[in-house]
């Protein structure tokens, strides 16, 4: 694709995505943020606004010498010792960006800059000069420009890329616009400001009205060539136009939009999760791309279709965000027996058609009463529907040493199927991977761990810990879960009972289980 069918993705995470009520990052977790943006190979981070505090400042700064790859964008207002501020920050970058703002609509310069028109001009005219003589790369943004007179608009962007801006943001700050209304106006900038030829055009949506993305991708469709988003959509009040779903908008319709970005999109997800992680601020389930539900399939028909196909249901693939679990088929009354199947599969369960049949009468019978069915239940199914998955190998001694200053070491004793005891000592790099390191020191059955997860399963200081396990064995996944008020010794505890699956439902080759014992 040429230029022109690029489209720029300038992240203001760092800055605008920090605005929002309740999130206040320190340097360390901006350069985190910084770091995964880079990964994601955004082409502009904005990394804060450097006159805001002397702790912004230093964190631009930071930023700015570290990071070589994107352009390292600074916010400052039409003032002199804003530009100031900023250029003394990203100067330090390989390719640094002042990004001066001025409002223009005319209950901004009534109510809060108590100026006219002419003098605002002068302002925008000026600070935007101060900045170029800093650097080539100026942005400045027409601040509340949806709610301005348009004729001032065109004017003040006139003004300012003859002062040598290079890029020219049209906010919608309050999400006041509607998607048509939005993309009309970028046409009647691109018409109506006769040097528009000198500059890129950029958007910037909030997300009052839920339109931040619509109207971002059609000012897009009408010549717009740099989104301004943040990570998980967060920023002032209702949020800025999302990263994640702007870019997979745009990559899932390429027929659509003939256009593509920069974005490396397998750091999605991990990128959303950082984000969520330093700042605090969760994601709603069913959020596009990134919550929690979007690759989760409840309905038996969507189901059936899923185990089919996967884009009967999914019109992403979650691999294609890097997601860490991919589709996920949710078992309740409204599962059919393909998704059913399906996850006993995953199980490792091998079942005929009569105790498929059989587990399926008493699944849909526990699912009216229950709602969600999670793992225990189908073995608890599995169990009175076909056979008892036997505990080949069972946890009987546990102990562990650890502390700050040295490697963990485990010590392990299990009971073997004949009826006799293993004893090894291992180390690890924290209690739960010595544990492990012992216990398959002692089964002897070669996997690889996918997932490990714990849940608080009771309140207190005394609460339960349930540990939920998933690991590889053969090219075949199975589960192991187990609850204790010690977490490692749950922890041993879920990955035996996982073995214990793979040793029921896999043949075993010499080496494997219980040969171990008579060759150890």
């Amino acid at each position: 694709m040429t230029t022109e069918d690029k489209i720029l993705i300038f992240d203001t995470t760092l800055r605008d995505g920090e605005q929002s009520p309740g999130v206040a990052l320190n340097v360390e977790e901006k350069l985190e943020i910084a770091r995964a943006l880079d990964r994601m190979k955004v082409d502009i981070i904005e990394a804060g606004f450097p006159a805001s505090s002397p702790g912004d400042l230093e964190s631009v700064t930071a930023i700015a010498k570290e990071l070589r790859g994107p352009v390292i964008a600074g916010l400052a207002r039409a003032v002199p010792p804003d530009v100031d501020a900023c250029w003394e920050a990203v100067r330090h970058a390989e390719r640094p960006r002042i990004h001066v703002f001025l409002s223009t609509s005319d209950i901004h310069l009534m109510h809060q800059l108590e100026k006219d028109k002419d003098r605002v001009l002068e302002m925008a005219r000026d600070t935007v000069a101060r900045a170029k003589g800093y650097c080539d790369d100026v942005e400045f943004s027409p601040m509340d420009a949806t709610r301005s007179e348009p004729e001032y608009v065109y004017r003040m962007l006139t003004e300012v890329i003859n002062a040598g801006a290079t890029t020219l943001n049209i906010p919608d700050t309050v999400g006041y616009a509607i998607p048509e209304e939005f993309g009309a106006f970028i046409r009647d900038i691109q018409e109506k400001v006769a040097n528009i030829d000198k500059a890129r055009i950029s958007i910037h949506c909030h997300n009052d009205l839920g339109l931040a993305v619509a109207n971002s991708l059609s000012a897009v469709q009408n010549g717009a060539r740099q989104v301004e988003v943040c990570v998980n959509g967060i920023g002032e009040r209702a949020g800025n136009a999302s990263l994640e779903e702007i870019v997979m908008a745009i990559k899932t319709r390429p027929d659509f939009f003939h256009l593509s970005t920069n974005i490396d999109t397998t750091q999605i997800f991990r990128t959303s999760r950082l984000v969520t992680q330093l700042t605090g601020m969760s994601v709603q389930p069913n959020k596009a791309i990134v919550g929690a539900n979007s690759f989760r399939h409840q309905s038996g028909i969507h189901q059936h279709g899923v185990t089919k196909m996967r884009q009967t249901y999914e019109i992403m693939d979650p691999a294609d965000i890097g997601h860490p679990r991919g589709t996920v088929l949710v078992l309740n009354k409204n599962s059919g027996r393909h998704g059913l199947k399906a996850r006993l599969d995953d199980l490792g369960y091998e079942l005929t058609r009569a105790e498929l049949d059989h587990i399926f009468g008493a699944f849909k019978d526990l699912a009216d009463k229950k709602g969600e069915i999670d793992d225990r239940d189908l073995d608890a199914l599995v169990s009175g529907g076909r056979r008892e998955i036997e505990d080949m190998y069972k946890l009987e001694v546990l102990q562990i040493a650890c502390g700050t200053d040295a490697d963990a070491t485990a010590t392990v004793k299990i009971v073997a199927p004949d009826g006799s005891m293993r004893e090894t000592t291992a180390t690890g790099t924290g209690p739960v991977d010595a544990a492990y390191q012992a216990v398959n020191d002692i089964i002897g059955i070669p996997n690889k761990l996918l997932e490990y997860s714990v849940n608080a399963v009771t309140e207190g200081i005394d609460a339960q810990g349930e540990v939920a396990v998933r690991v590889d064995v053969d090219g075949r996944t199975f589960v192991g879960r187990a609850a204790d008020t010690d977490i490692v010794v749950s922890s041993a505890k879920a990955l035996i009972n996982a073995l214990n699956r793979a040793a029921a439902n896999l043949p075993q080759p010499e080496g494997y289980g219980a040969d171990v014992w008579s060759n150890p």
